[in-house]
């Protein structure tokens, strides 16, 4: 019911058809619940996993199931869908335990073949070869950008969730998509989104403050950078020794 409620509210604009075969027996309502309950409730992830449980357990409550082939070409069709699904559902059932204030931000590699000198073959309109520092690897693939709430005790809460191909940088895709319109927020990320000059405009403008850890010099020694690391954090115990009876005080 919720999804045909917010299907004719919303969704139905992101996938009208302008055919002789605009409204189909099998609705897209009913591709969308099949898709949605059997990965939520049976952990069915396949597609042709997803079809074939449909067919011999729920066939009762969707006679007009089309075929394998013709259920899998529908679904895709469905993409922007999927998309303006989720960023309603992000929204609509935000805990309520979400620091608005203090947010998190990173990338996380998608790979569709591993190796330097390899080529993919999987999706090559949306992929692309990128390096993962993590991993210490070459891949082809995509990346999963994340911008989420912080929540004490537990894990971040999502606000936006971006693909992009392996190769785009995370520092301008962070600036593309959500650096602009950030406004009263304090961001944690690693040193890949370094750069002191735009966020000390972003934030006198836009009260946009960015923490990130202090980039390593090429072909500094270990013992150096362990002492920048030592120092740094005496340096923030030292500021929130200080901090804590001037606030108490203002308090």
């Amino acid at each position: 019911m919720y999804i045909c409620d917010l299907y004719e509210y919303e969704l139905k604009y992101s996938c009208q058809r302008f055919s002789n075969n605009s409204n189909p027996e099998f609705t897209d309502q009913e591709i969308l619940t099949i898709y949605l309950f059997t990965g939520s409730c049976q952990n069915y992830y396949q597609i042709k996993d997803i079809h074939s449980f449909t067919d011999e357990y729920m066939r009762s409550w969707f006679p007009k199931l089309p075929s394998y082939q013709t259920f899998s070409y529908r679904l895709n069709l469905l993409s922007e869908v999927f998309r303006n699904l989720g960023e309603n559902l992000i929204s609509s059932f935000r805990p309520l335990d979400c620091d608005l204030g203090i947010s998190l931000t990173d990338s996380l590699p998608i790979i569709t073949s591993a190796g330097r000198n390899r080529t993919g073959k999987v999706a090559q309109q949306i992929t692309d070869k990128g390096f993962c520092s993590t991993k210490n690897m070459y891949y082809f693939g995509i990346k999963l950008h994340a911008l989420a709430f912080h929540r004490k005790g537990t894990i971040p809460f999502p606000e936006k969730l971006i693909f992009t191909p392996a190769g785009e940088n995370d520092l301008v895709v962070s600036k593309q998509f959500w650096g602009e319109t950030l406004t009263n927020r304090t961001v944690f990320a690693d040193k890949a989104y370094s750069d002191k000059e735009f966020f000390n405009e972003a934030e006198a403008a836009r009260n946009l403050k960015i923490h990130t850890p202090v980039k390593a010099v090429k072909g500094e020694s270990e013992l150096i950078r362990q002492r920048e690391k030592t120092y740094d954090e005496l340096y923030s115990t030292a500021v929130s020794k200080v901090r804590q009876p001037i606030e108490s005080f203002f308090n």
